[in-house]
């Protein structure tokens, strides 16, 4: 148990309660820490300690404030605006970090699918990326930007059912780079 200040802490911490519900599951994972990484293009530099396929994590949400985390290989240039198509979404957008807060419980940078074990009212619909189940294992973060936490792509699909939620699963429209340096 965690000592703060002499006195014992009876309440775990979210990265140890997503741990333990892991555990529950049967889930195997590898957690390694590291250095605070807040973009794709920080984690970038961790990649020779850790093996996978690498996620970016997008919280968006549409014009009637329905929410998606879409979920994907962390170079996928998305189309936000095919996507909302394929979602039958009005015009997706980036959601807030109060939404962010609200809903999965984790700070701007530390967006994971792991954090849908906090959204209790499943309001936030998992978007998954076909290309990015085909790799393994799968790397996210475990509710902080301070680890990085391995489990199998088939486990990810696993939690994500046994925290109430559907995952959407599509292949996730291509932006063009043509012209783009």
């Amino acid at each position: 148990m965690p000592v703060v200040q002499g006195k014992i802490m009876t309440q775990p911490t979210p990265q140890n309660q997503l741990f333990a519900e892991l555990d529950r599951l049967g889930i195997p994972h590898r957690t390694i820490t590291h250095v605070p990484v807040f973009t794709v293009e920080d984690a970038k530099l961790l990649r020779d300690a850790i093996d996978g396929g690498h996620t970016k994590n997008l919280f968006l949400k549409d014009r009637q404030d329905r929410l998606y985390l879409a979920v994907t290989l962390e170079d996928v240039p998305v189309d936000l605006n095919a996507l909302a198509k394929d979602l039958a979404a009005s015009r997706l957008s980036f959601a807030s970090p109060a939404l962010l807060r609200h809903h999965l419980g984790v700070e701007p940078g530390s967006v994971t699918p792991f954090a849908l074990l906090n959204d209790q009212g499943l309001s936030v619909t998992p978007v998954l990326d076909e290309t990015m189940l085909a790799a393994d294992p799968l790397n996210f973060h475990p509710l902080v930007n301070t680890a990085t936490t391995a489990i199998k792509n088939t486990d990810l699909l696993r939690f994500i059912e046994a925290q109430g939620h559907i995952p959407r699963r599509l292949r996730f429209p291509r932006r063009s780079l043509v012209g783009i340096s």
